[in-house]
Formats: C-alpha cells, sequence, structure tokens
C-alpha cells in the first residue's frame, strides 16, 4: 500500500513538473505573440508615415511644378504684350480689329445653344402647387407641338422646293439638247464652221 501510494505520489508530481512547463511555454508563445504583435503595429505605423512623407513630397513636387509653370506663362505673356505695344499703333489697331472680327464669329454649336437659350424658359417647380405644373406642362406641350408642326411643314416645303429644283434641272437639260441640235454651225474636226 506505502509503494502504491509512493507511485501514486511520484505520478502526481510529475503530471504538476510537466503541467508547469507546459504552462511556463504558453506563457512564453503569448509574449512571443505580443512581442510580434506590437513589432508589426510599429512596422505598419512606419510604413503609413513614410507614405504620407512620400505623397506630401509628390504633392509639393507637383505644386512647384505648377507655379513655375504659372510664372513661365505669365512671363511669356508679359513679353508677348511688351513686343506687341512695341510694333506700333498701326499693328496694334489691326489686331484689335481682327480680335473683334474674330469675337463676333460664332461656332454652329454656339448659335444652337443661344437660339435654345432665348426660346426656352427656366423650369422652376420649388414651392410650386400642383395645379400650376399641371397648366405648365401644357405649355410645354403646346410648345413640343407647335415645334413639331413646324418642323413637318419645313419638311413638307423642302420636299416641293427639292421636287421642284430636280423639274427645273430636267428642263434646263433637255433645252440644252435642243439647242445644240437647232443650229447648223458646229464644231467639226476641231475647227469652227
Amino acid at each position: 500500500m506505502e509503494k502504491d501510494l509512493l507511485e501514486l505520489q511520484t505520478l502526481i508530481d510529475v503530471h504538476f513538473e510537466q503541467r508547469k512547463k507546459e504552462e511556463e511555454e504558453l506563457i512564453g508563445l503569448k509574449d512571443r505573440i505580443e512581442r510580434r504583435r506590437c513589432e508589426r503595429a510599429e512596422l505598419q505605423r512606419v510604413r503609413a508615415e513614410k507614405e504620407r512623407d512620400r505623397q506630401t513630397r509628390i504633392a509639393e513636387e507637383r505644386q512647384r511644378k505648377e507655379d513655375d509653370e504659372a510664372r513661365k506663362k505669365a512671363d511669356d505673356d508679359a513679353k508677348k504684350k511688351k513686343v506687341l505695344s512695341n510694333m506700333g499703333a498701326n499693328f496694334g489697331g489691326f489686331l484689335a480689329k481682327a480680335e473683334q472680327r474674330r469675337g463676333k464669329r460664332l461656332t454652329g454649336r454656339e448659335i444652337k445653344r443661344k437660339t435654345l437659350g432665348e426660346r426656352r424658359k427656366p423650369l422652376v417647380t420649388d414651392n410650386v402647387r400642383e395645379d400650376a405644373l399641371k397648366q405648365r406642362a401644357q405649355e410645354m406641350w403646346n410648345c413640343i407641338y407647335e415645334l413639331e408642326s413646324d418642323k413637318f411643314d419645313y419638311m413638307d416645303q423642302m420636299k416641293k422646293q427639292k421636287y421642284e429644283i430636280i423639274v427645273l434641272l430636267n428642263r434646263i437639260s433637255h433645252a440644252q439638247k435642243f439647242k445644240k441640235g437647232l443650229g447648223n454651225k458646229g464644231k467639226v474636226g476641231g475647227r469652227w464652221k
């Protein structure tokens, strides 16, 4: 019995020693994991700081280049103006007239925008009652109806004019055929009779 008790006591001691070693290993592992986590966080912070510094350097470089280009452009414009002012009053007057002529000429798109701006009224729907909106919609529909009818009339008129042009061209070509055949004088062998 004593022998069994001693054996049991030794087993218990061995078990507790092994458990103590495992707990120490677990604590060491947790410490290593925590150290690695701290190191990784520090690395990420350093990387983020470097990236921020790089971005600010790039932004400063871009801003500096833009400022240099703007300064160069302003200097070039000032030189051009100085040269043009030194050329003489006549040439300056010519430039002013050319600028006026260029300003008067509008492109097709600008003409279209201008006419649409004159025809189209701004649509304001804020704080408007329902019956006013219905009335505005009816006005817009009437306007579209008138424009479509004008378009149809113009298209019909254009078709008629095209037909008249074709008829007149046929008459002209027919008259020219008979005009050639009527006269006895004609070109023979490269000479006039």
